[in-house]
């Protein structure tokens, strides 16, 4: 597992002092909406073999879409890596054809049992699951923790997930399994009834086959007093 620590000065007193000052009085509404921990795994869309753990903190918009904070870990000093959306196959086939292979399927993840839920009984698991399994997620990664960064260096970067078997890294696999204790053979077995998408997987998700990679690209920058101001 990787787990760079990051640099800087230990938090002083009168920071945590301030901390739980705000703690008390600030509400964090947005944050409480959380109410779900699914961990597994992304690869970079343009390198099956940079492989990550992600654990996800989600909350639902509605029934139709949540949204999930990344982190490496479950832990206090988990890093902030990255993000999810996740939606239903109904709101993907809205998508224009050039955005569907900017997601990925989650089917093959959930049905192989290396998608789950730490510290949950398993047939109430599966009941969510069962719904995870037909949706579609968008992931950006912006900390290359896999590098033992210590910072969030370089371009944020789109994650694909698992679409068939042998593409988990056994090593990860076995890492995962040990520490949440979670059998992932014995997941795939109970799983075996859950379906997929309605109409399939659609061909242009997962990057539509292919591999795809963030790039910085220069372009010209107007000038503030160049762009032309309308008074209503």
């Amino acid at each position: 597992m990787y787990h760079p620590q990051v640099p800087g000065k230990p938090t002083q007193t009168a920071t945590s002092l301030l901390e739980t000052a705000t703690g008390t009085i600030q509400a964090f509404v947005p944050v409480k909406q959380i109410h779900q921990h699914l961990c597994a795994f992304h690869f970079y869309g343009y390198d099956m073999t940079r492989q990550v753990e992600a654990h996800h903190f989600c909350a639902h918009q509605n029934e139709e879409m949540r949204q999930c904070l990344i982190d490496d870990s479950p832990e206090a000093d988990a890093k902030l890596i990255g993000l999810e959306y996740i939606i239903s196959e109904n709101l993907f086939l809205t998508l224009p054809d050039n955005e569907k292979p900017l997601w990925h399927s989650h089917l093959c993840e959930v049905k192989s049992g290396v998608l789950f839920m730490p510290t949950f009984p398993g047939p109430i698991e599966r009941q969510d699951l069962d719904k995870v399994c037909k949706t579609y997620g968008k992931t950006i990664h912006f900390w290359q923790v896999d590098r033992c960064d210590n910072l969030p260096l370089g371009l944020p970067q789109l994650m694909m997930a698992l679409t068939r078997d042998g593409q988990l890294c056994d090593e990860l696999a076995r890492d995962v399994d040990k520490r949440f204790g979670v059998a992932f053979a014995n997941e795939r077995a109970n799983r075996a009834e859950l379906t997929g998408p309605t109409h399939g997987i659609h061909p242009l998700a997962n990057g539509g086959g292919g591999g795809l990679k963030a790039q910085l690209r220069g372009v010209d920058c107007k000038p503030f007093d160049s762009v032309p101001r309308v008074f209503v």
